[in-house]
């Protein structure tokens, strides 16, 4: 099943969540919708029984789905919106798959949580897309998750949550001194939370002290594995978010880090520096528990 949406009249829905709304109900098989270049300010929902959904964009700077909610937005019933309920994409089906698009919320520098992307699929990819915002732009609730040539952006906690997910090639940035990239939740009984595999982070004119990680929960878990590092990465590299005793719990790895803000000398010494026969572990079907996203 095709559908088509643009900005261009005539050429199929104006609306992206009209675009989803009108996908039948009985409807199984996987749907693609591909998306015309245009700004589409809209809040989107991808509900639980939705099928496997293909958002496929044709350019991720020209094709931008966008959004301003924060955590203090007043919703319908007249309360704050909170964190959970502030994404500008919203993804709760068990199948997904993003492709050549920019998720922006646009709230702003200093406005409190302002999510672009929820994800809490079961199984989610995300491939040459930007995610742009400032504090919690990428929310991964939970379920297995890749992300290949993706472009992230933020200030603090600016990848969080509980889900396993699988960064490659990514390109993170680095908005505002003295932040923090990640904050995972990583469920105890979890064997890989958040795993960076040849990526790179950098960070904006003046930039500096930003962390590569502090514990959401007691068990998070990150591994960088052969990241570039600019010097806007501080070099204790991790934070305890005030609790020494996630220093016993949590797990934070690196290998084969390089540039300015690569001081494994330097580092947290509750993190580890991991030797290469533990890095080789790090691949797509082992982290991702044998699903391969190449399917999707």
């Amino acid at each position: 099943m095709l559908i088509t949406v643009s900005k261009s009249p005539g050429e199929g829905y104006s609306s992206l969540q009209e675009a989803l709304d009108s996908i039948p109900p009985q409807q199984k098989q996987a749907v693609t919708i591909r998306i015309k270049p245009g700004i589409y300010e809209e809040k989107i929902t991808i509900v639980r029984e939705a099928p496997p959904i293909l958002l496929l964009g044709e350019d991720p700077h020209s094709t931008v789905i966008s959004w301003n909610d924060n955590a203090h937005t007043l919703g319908a019933d007249g309360e704050p919106l909170g964190t959970f309920r502030s994404g500008t994409l919203n993804v709760f089906s068990e199948g997904f798959t993003a492709e050549n698009l920019t998720i922006r919320n646009a709230s702003g520098p200093g406005t409190g949580q302002a999510v672009a992307a929820f994800v809490d699929a079961g199984q989610a990819v995300f491939r040459r897309v930007r995610l742009l915002g400032d504090q919690d732009t990428l929310y991964t609730g939970q379920g297995k998750q890749y992300y290949n040539d993706c472009y992230i952006e933020g200030d603090v906690d600016y990848i969080f949550g509980a889900a396993t997910a699988l960064f490659e090639g990514c390109h993170l940035h680095n908005k505002r001194s003295r932040g923090y990239i990640t904050a995972a939740s990583t469920p105890e009984e979890a064997a890989f939370g958040y795993v960076f595999l040849n990526c790179r982070i950098t960070g904006g004119e003046g930039v500096s002290e930003v962390y590569l990680g502090r514990p959401w929960r007691p068990y998070a878990h990150v591994a960088f594995i052969r990241t570039v590092m600019d010097g806007s990465v501080t070099g204790e590299g991790w934070h305890n978010w005030g609790q020494p005793d996630r220093e016993q719990t949590s797990r934070y790895e690196e290998y084969g880090s390089s540039g300015a803000g690569a001081c494994p000398e330097s580092r947290a010494v509750w993190s580890r520096q991991l030797t290469a026969e533990e890095a080789a572990e790090y691949r797509v079907l082992t982290v991702l528990d044998g699903w391969h996203p190449e399917g999707y």
